[in-house]
Order: structure tokens, then sequence, then C-alpha cells
């Protein structure tokens, strides 16, 4: 990092000094270079006029006009770089723009030149460099004033967080990463010089327990003195500044500002903490937005629910929400089991993130007043119930890994064909759900396969269905046990798929003729005929009640 000691450099002083939005157009890895101070020509006047010393930083005011009777020819930009490169200078600042001839000589003189936004005053200008090689401190003090106003300026436009990190990243030339709460990654700048470690800075990034302890408690981030906090990254000479992304004494996400080691420095931290604020502004004003939608789309469902819509109005509505109502659907719903269960809206939270990361059309609605939470499902049109089934138990490994401690009971419903099916697809849900609770499991159950699991729980004598279940499987179960086979884990699979061998063997992940082989083992060991009809609705039957005993 720059200490306040060291000499300022044509990088310190165009990120603490010069108007936000200045641009460097020549001379890129020439910002090193010391600056002992700083003078303003003006192009009119000519370059022999001034004698500069080296090292300084050549602020060129705006051309102005002489007159058509003038016989004076002001300095071109050309001329301009030329003569600073004579006298050594440290960089040129230029008011009007470079053109392509001044750009190519700078690069080929090795000077560093810069092009100020339009409407810039170059004696403010000159008074801000002034101000930084006399009082770094203060100047730091009033830059971070000005990164705040320009930020919250982004964020009461409504540009979005993606224009604040593009802001953050001509501010500091670093890359910039916004994460959620989960440690997503929700937009990024990657700059040049990062791109050949981004693999690995962003898999260290996605990793909780790689954030700083301070600010791993997302509820207690708001109790640190000094949330901007810096952090090496396994790339040798790579470190970031991390500070947490706050709202409502909560937090939301994280800004991260990712350089060399000894680059970051004071503006990139005074970046780091505004831009935190700003996000957190602009993540509010999205979580309430959200939370008005959400309302809407409740109200909406709830009417449908009753049959209180036309097909039209669904259509309508759903164009609003960006989703197609007229084609197939089917209702998922969940609930927490158990007496010391997570928040609904936990619930909610993980569902969305599921049905995201999947890229799944539905609908997510929290139903308090039920304690449930609904999700309709766009089915698709091949084996759209295998598909939801596949969703469904993307929820449950979800809430197995955010909740460990909690279980979570989801039941799907029928395919609804059209709108006016919508009612019954939930009920058949609901109906699925209720079973999942009695049983106490949280694989999710389909109300097609309720059939079978109600006529198993209808039979009272447990011991005999055990001895079904070993007499049917206890040869399979015992030579699994003693080769550490998948004989029981191949025939699941093998009704999973409606006895398809192609379909099993890639469920399974083992070739074609690995699965014939299998097959062959199990009506041999079994001593079965697993072409007989009877022989595989008794292990079908055998394989669901020693699964229901086990959750039971």
């Amino acid at each position: 990092m720059n200490d306040a000691s060291n000499v300022i450099t044509v990088e310190d002083i165009r990120k603490l000094a010069l108007p936000l939005g200045t641009r460097v157009v020549a001379g890129e890895g020439l910002l090193n270079r010391p600056v002992a101070w700083t003078s303003v020509i003006r192009p009119e006047d000519g370059t022999s006029v001034r004698a500069l010393q080296p090292n300084e930083m050549v602020l060129v005011a705006p051309t102005e006009s002489n007159g058509a009777s003038s016989t004076v020819r002001p300095a071109s930009d050309v001329d301009i770089v030329r003569w600073a490169s004579d006298i050594e200078a440290a960089a040129v600042v230029l008011s009007d723009g470079a053109s392509p001839t001044a750009i190519a000589e700078a690069n080929a003189y090795g000077i560093p030149v810069l092009s100020l936004p339009i409407g810039s005053r170059i004696r403010q200008v000159e008074k801000a460099v002034v101000s930084l090689l006399v009082d770094r401190k203060g100047q730091i003090e009033r830059r971070g004033t000005q990164i705040y106003r320009q930020l919250t300026q982004i964020s009461s436009r409504n540009e979005g967080l993606a224009e604040l990190i593009h802001a953050m990243a001509r501010l500091t030339n670093k890359t910039i990463i916004i994460q959620d709460k989960r440690l997503r990654i929700l937009h990024s700048v990657v700059q040049p010089q990062s791109v050949a470690t981004w693999d690995e800075i962003e898999i260290f990034l996605k990793k909780l327990d790689n954030l700083p302890v301070e600010i791993q408690d997302r509820h207690h981030v708001a109790d640190i003195d000094n949330p901007v906090l810096m952090q090496s990254l396994p790339t040798p000479g790579l470190a970031r500044y991390v500070s947490p992304i706050i709202a409502k004494d909560i937090g939301r996400g994280y800004l991260s500002i990712v350089g060399h080691d000894n680059e970051l420095d004071d503006i990139d931290a005074l970046v780091v903490e505004h831009g935190a604020a700003a996000c957190a502004l602009e993540m509010a004003k999205a979580k309430a937005i959200s939370d008005t939608e959400k309302r809407l789309r409740g109200t909406f469902l709830d009417r449908l629910l009753i049959g209180d819509v036309s097909a039209q109005e669904a259509v309508r509505q759903g164009e609003r929400f960006d989703h197609d109502m007229a084609t197939p659907h089917l209702a998922i719903v969940l609930a927490w089991q158990g007496d010391k269960t997570p928040s609904l809206r936990r619930l909610e939270t993980l569902v969305n993130g599921v049905v995201a990361n999947q890229r799944a059309q539905a609908l997510v609605w929290r139903r308090e007043r039920e304690d449930e939470v609904l999700v309709f499902v766009a089915a698709e049109p091949k084996d759209p119930v295998d598909a939801c089934l596949k969703l469904a138990r993307g929820f449950s490994q979800e809430s197995q890994r955010q909740a460990p401690g909690a279980r979570v009971a989801i039941g799907l419903g029928q395919v609804a064909r059209d709108i006016g099916g919508w009612r019954s697809s939930y009920r058949d849900a609901v109906q699925a759900l209720d079973l999942a609770i009695r049983l106490q499991t949280d694989t999710p159950l389909y109300i097609g396969d309720l059939g079978v699991y109600q006529l198993i729980l209808s039979l009272s004598d447990r011991e005999k269905l055990l001895a079904f279940c070993e007499r049917t499987l206890g040869s399979l179960l015992e030579y699994d046990l003693r080769q550490h086979a998948d004989l029981i884990k191949t025939l699941e699979a093998f009704f999973a798929c409606h006895g398809n061998l192609s379909q099993t063997a890639e469920m399974l992940i083992v070739h074609r003729n690995t699965l014939l082989y299998r097959m062959n083992r199990i009506n041999d060991i079994a001593t079965i005929d697993l072409d007989r009809p009877e022989t595989r609705l008794a292990l079908h039957l055998a394989l669901t009640i020693r699964r229901l005993l086990a959750l039971n």
C-alpha cells in the first residue's frame, strides 16, 4: 500500500484529485511516475512562455478563440505532448480530449496523457492537485465525499448495481465483485490484469470459510467498528479489500476490490466503504420492489385457487410477472416438519435459490396462513412429472444442506393442463404433503404414487411386512452387505426408470453391459425371474415397504 509519506504519483493524482471520470488515453503503464508540482498552460500562449521543472504535471486549459484577426497559432495537443516530453514532465492532462496523433506521439515518447471529463474547470483541477501535493490526508477526506456523492447519485438515478460497480472499476482500475448473502456473484468487472487468475479468485470468493472471521456472521456485521478489511488471496501477490453490504443492520452481501497487494491504497478502501453503502441502498430498493411484486402475485394466486380468475385474466397477469400461464403446470407444496423449525421465509428463500439455479420457470408463493410454500412449475412437455420430481429433490437436498437439523415435507400434485386445473393440482399436492408429514420423510411424494403408499400404510401388521421384505429382498441385501455391491440400488433405479435398461444404465452411470451383468446376478442370487410380472410386482412392493418402514 502507498504510505502518506511517499511521493505522490500520477496514479495518486488521478484517483485522489482529478475529476471523477478522467480517462487515461496514453501511457497506462507509466502512472507510477512521481509528481513534484503542477502548472496550467493555455494552448494560445504556446509552449515557450513557461519554464517548467522536471516531474511537473502539465494541466492544459481549453483552447480559447483569439478572434479572426489573430495571427498566433495555438499549440496543438501534439506540440504539447512533444514539449512535455522534452522537459521531462510527469504527465499531460488535456481539457479538450486527445487526437489520435497526440495519443500515438505520447505512446512513442513514453509520457502519460489523461483526458478530463467535459465541463471540468481547469483552475479547480489545479487547486485539487495542489491540495493533494501539500495535504494528502485532507484531500483524501474530500475525495471520499466526492466518491460517496457520485455513487449515491447513480443509485438515485436507478441505474442499478451493474452501473455502480462499473463506476467503482473506473475509479480504481481494479477488479470489482458484488456478492449476495449466499456469496453468489451478482455482478463483477474483471480487469485485464485479473483475467488469468479469475477462476481461482472466483472459487475462493464463493466459500464462506474464506471470508474474514469478523464478517462471516451477517447478523453482527453492523457492530464492527471498521467494516473494510484487507485479505490476502491464494494467488501470490494478490489481495482484496472487502466490506459487508449492510441494510437494516443485517449483512445483505459483500463488496470486494481485488488487486496486487502493494497497489491497494486509501482510495480503494474509500471506494469499498462508500460503494458498500451505495450497494446497500440499491439492494434495499430492489428488495422493496420484490416484496411488492410478491404481495401482488400472492393476491392473484389466492384468487386463482378459489376460482375467481378467468383464463384470459390469468394470461394477462402472467405477462406482468413475465410468466407463461398458458402452459401446463404442476403444484409443489412444501412445509417444515416438527416443532422447532426455521422460518417460512427461510424456506421460501431456499426454494427461490433452487429455482434460480435450475433455471426453472416457476411461481413461488409463501402462504403464511397455511404455513406452507407453494410452487407452480411450468411442466416440461417431455416427462413433466420426472422433471418436477427432480426440482423437488433439489429443494430437499438444499434444505438438508442449509438446515441440517430440520426436515421439510414435499408433496406434488398432478399436471394441470389448463388454468382450471391449477386448483386440483394444488389439492393433490396438499394430500401428498400430508402423507409425507405422516411418514416423517423429506423424500418428495407424488400424488400419482399415493395409492400404493396408502395401501401399505393401512396394513397394521408390521412384522408381516418386515417378513415379506426379508423373504423377497433378504438374499440381495445380504449379498450387497458382504460384497459391497449395489444390487438393491440397481433394482430401485430399474423401477424408477419403468424397466427401461438404457435409462437405468444412464441413471446409474454404468455401461449397459455392466447393468445386464447386475440384472443377471439379481436373478441368480434371489433365484427369481425378473421377466415375470408377478416377480417385478413383488420386488417393487418390497422396495417400497422397506423405504416406508425405514422412514416411519
